[in-house]
């Protein structure tokens, strides 16, 4: 019998938390609450894609393990309860393997990492029959694959997977939910079906990649960073190059280290810059004036192309199929998603060799002013939240503050990210008058990090402080919260993506689709809809508005 004919017979309901594990050329495993099943099977996609016709919530020790066998065949997981994404949510982990999400699960102290290997005395423990320990941790063999030696083995690691989906879900439901009014569904828990769903789609992101073309990339490098070097002395030859060009411009710069800020800081000085840092912004107004810094900040951005975005960027990290791909992490920091290979920080100039392939366009949407506007979600601030009726809540704003919207638009940032003074200071203090409540969440939010102590964000996330980050933490809940709603709202595309069409990528506040030609206005559609739908029920009662500014193109660059 089959997976899904088991869930069939056994009546598994629409929505039922359904423990899968999966052992490759074997087959897969289950558990569900009052029974369990098996499907020995090579054909592990096939057969999960036919189980989900039950419509489960797939409880899964982590979405990294549908890879390889589900995710690069094709098959979209609707629903999901990732443990290790929701321990993370929890407890403000840095780990999510099963050792830790397991013991924290149990009410127990958190082992040691897995280690790489196995040693005599985990074999001679008597632990490799049994999959937990006498002291209620999980088994070292099972954890280093012990599980998969046969489907009853996996049945049994499925059961202990149920065990901790229960624990979570009931731990996220005790957590306080912020919205005003009572809800059918706990915002703590449907941030965790978020996350998780997050955690499924970064695994996506990654295999399915970043449409690239490699002839338009050349292109635009060849100018920038010239062609590509025969071996790596000819490349170092030409950093000496680039390097030189920029010294010659300043007194003694000869043996300057570009890449040293204090001694750019110094060689800076030689020509009458007298600055406190090196960065970009405080460099950019001296270049008009000055021909050395202009050379200097050219040779920036050629040097990041060239070591960050070069020819060997293109051909390691593209593939032969035309897809830039990296690993991506659902939740770092705050909770914002990231990624390797330098997809969070493609430069603009760069964005128009991404290209959609033949028959496909990009329809792109990002979310406008989502910080503050979240900010008045989570700080319940009436006032704020009336100014985020508008498609520009900053014109609103400054109206309130009485002065112009560009330093309205300051003064709000300023706020979220702990700076007290400035060009922004008058209108700050006037904030601190008309927007109470807002002001009022952002010091207790400060006041915490200082001391060390932790937040949740809004969702429920618990975010762990260290004495003295009192910037961070006033940043930190409002960001945040602002990762939760995206994810929330990405996940919602997800599922409602029409065929064939794909989320390529997740840039902070923009999401990227991939879709043809002729599914463009229903990719329109689709987006708009779901950050209403979502913001229906992630701010209800707040009055908030949330908007999106999307687009359509051949490129990403056209896209915008």
């Amino acid at each position: 019998m089959t997976l899904a004919d088991e869930l069939v017979a056994a009546g598994v309901p629409s929505g039922a938390p359904i423990a899968l594990v999966s052992v490759a050329g074997t087959g897969l495993a289950c558990a569900w609450h009052g029974g369990g099943g098996t499907d020995a099977t090579s054909d592990l996609a096939g057969a999960i894609s036919a189980a989900a016709r039950a419509d489960p919530r797939w409880v899964l020790w982590s979405a990294r393990d549908m890879r390889t066998t589900v995710v690069d065949a094709g098959v979209r997981l609707r629903a999901c309860w990732d443990v290790g994404a929701v321990h993370r949510l929890l407890h403000g982990a840095h780990r999510d393997d099963a050792a830790a999400v397991w013991s924290a699960a149990r009410g127990l102290p958190e082992p040691d990492p897995p280690r790489a290997e196995l040693d005599l005395l985990d074999l001679d423990s008597g632990d490799d029959e049994e999959p937990v320990r006498a002291d209620g941790q999980l088994s070292r063999v099972w954890l280093q694959g012990g599980w998969a030696r046969d489907l009853r083995t996996a049945q049994r690691w499925a059961q202990l997977l149920l065990q901790v989906y229960d624990a979570q879900h009931a731990a996220v439901a005790q957590l306080p939910d912020p919205r005003p009014g009572t809800h059918r569904r706990s915002l703590p828990v449907l941030t965790a079906y978020a996350e998780s769903a997050a955690s499924l789609l970064a695994v996506e992101l990654g295999s399915v990649g970043l449409p690239i073309d490699r002839g338009a990339m050349a292109d635009i490098l060849r100018p920038l960073i010239g062609p590509p070097p025969v071996d790596e002395a000819h490349a170092e030859a030409r950093r000496r190059a680039r390097d030189d060009a920029v010294r010659a411009q300043f007194p003694g710069g000869a043996d300057v280290d570009l890449r040293n800020p204090a001694q750019v800081k110094e060689m800076l000085a030689r020509v009458g810059l007298e600055l406190p840092d090196t960065r970009s912004w405080r460099l950019e107004p001296h270049a008009a004036s000055s021909p050395a810094v202009a050379s200097l900040l050219a040779w920036r951005k050629a040097e990041r192309m060239a070591t960050t975005y070069g020819w060997g960027w293109l051909d390691r990290d593209v593939d032969g199929d035309g897809r830039l791909r990296g690993t991506w992490s659902a939740a770092e920091g705050a909770g914002r998603m990231t990624a390797s290979a330098g997809l969070h920080n493609l430069p603009a100039e760069l964005r128009s060799a991404v290209r959609a392939e033949p028959g496909h366009v990009f329809v792109r949407a990002d979310l406008g002013q989502v910080e503050p506007r979240v900010l008045a979600v989570v700080s319940g601030d009436e006032a704020l939240a009336q100014a985020a009726h508008d498609d520009d809540m900053y014109a609103p704003v400054a109206a309130r503050l009485g002065c112009e919207r560009a330093t309205a638009k300051v003064a709000v940032l300023a706020a979220m990210y702990g700076q007290t003074s400035g060009t922004a200071g008058n209108a700050l203090r006037q904030m601190e008058r008309t927007y109470v409540r807002a002001m009022r969440y952002l010091r207790e939010a400060e006041a915490a990090g200082r001391e060390g102590r932790p937040v949740r964000t809004y969702g429920g996330r618990l975010l762990r402080m260290q004495p003295g980050w009192g910037r961070f933490a006033r940043n930190a809940v409002v960001q945040g919260a602002a990762a939760e709603l995206f994810k929330a709202w990405a996940s919602t595309v997800r599922a409602g993506l029409p065929e064939r069409g794909q989320i390529v990528m997740c840039l902070h506040d923009e999401l990227l689709l991939h879709v043809r030609e002729t599914d463009v206005d229903e990719a329109r559609a689709l987006l708009h809809a779901a950050l209403v739908a979502t913001s229906r029920w992630w701010a209800a009662g707040s009055g908030v508005r949330f908007v999106a500014d999307v687009a359509a193109g051949g490129s990403w660059a056209d896209a915008h």
